[in-house]
């Protein structure tokens, strides 16, 4: 028990550390949450074999209430382009119910090493971000619908919202920043409700797991987290006015670089 109760406490600490970067640089948590998650989660006698799947399935389930406060402040700021779920929609609850199921099927090493290849891509990507193409228009439904299953499908294996892959994608197809942004916010919300659903059907017939989870979600940590990242989310969102987040936002893609050696390496 006392065990579970550092874990907790480790989480609150790493959930208002998520929530302040996530106010401050609008990024999403996932990317920090599950190699946190895969350090601390040991000590309650998770082992090796289920630990990147509990961590990736936590870490989305966190994002429901982070992502539901952000869809909420899009919504009211008329950000979302309500035409873009048509197409995108079906692709999006698809790929982020099957994410669980397949990645219930990967061994955990190989999760574990495509997570870090994963995040070092993503740190690339955000000390090197492209640029908006003028004059491109979003392409035709049946592609929409594909991107879209590709990209809930990687989010929900990776236990991330989707933000950093869907925001490239709009922008890169001539949507205005803040629509891209908004229209992730809310397709954020449904991969996390919709993948961790998933997570928690395919691991509701595991053996081994320990006590506190609800199939492959890890509910102490997960608690820990939603606690103190929504209260620091609007700290970050008013430090982000006066501190310079290009700057920050390439210290930590160097932080992401770091984490996903480290990860291979082990």
């Amino acid at each position: 028990m006392d065990s579970v109760l550092w874990v907790f406490v480790d989480c609150l600490v790493l959930g208002a550390l998520v929530g302040f970067l996530a106010g401050l640089l609008g990024i999403g948590g996932g990317l920090l949450v599950v190699p946190a998650l895969i350090y601390l989660l040991p000590s309650v006698g998770i082992n090796a074999e289920q630990l990147p799947h509990i961590a990736i399935a936590t870490s989305l389930a966190a994002i429901i209430l982070t992502s539901s406060s952000s869809a909420r402040a899009h919504y009211n700021r008329g950000n979302i382009p309500w035409a873009l779920f048509k197409p995108m929609m079906p692709g999006i609850i698809v790929g982020a119910l099957a994410a669980a199921f397949i990645s219930e099927q990967i061994p955990a090493h190989r999760l574990q090493q495509g997570f870090a290849l994963f995040v070092l891509l993503m740190s690339a990507q955000m000390a090197f971000p492209r640029k908006a193409e003028a004059g491109r228009s979003l392409p035709g439904t049946w592609v929409l619908f594909w991107v879209s299953v590709s990209i809930a499908l990687l989010a929900g294996m990776m236990g991330i919202g989707g933000g950093v892959l869907l925001v490239p994608f709009l922008t890169w197809c001539g949507l205005q920043m803040r629509h891209a942004v908004g229209f992730s916010a809310m397709t954020g919300l449904l991969i996390s409700l919709v993948g961790s659903l998933g997570y928690v059907l395919a691991g509701a017939d595991v053996p081994g797991l320990p006590q506190w989870t609800l199939g492959f979600i890890y509910l102490p940590a997960l608690l820990g987290i939603v606690l103190t990242s929504m209260l620091m989310a609007p700290v970050g969102v008013r430090a982000a006015s006066h501190w310079p987040t290009l700057v920050l936002k390439r210290i930590f893609a160097v932080l992401l670089f770091s984490l996903g050696l480290k990860l291979i390496l082990t």
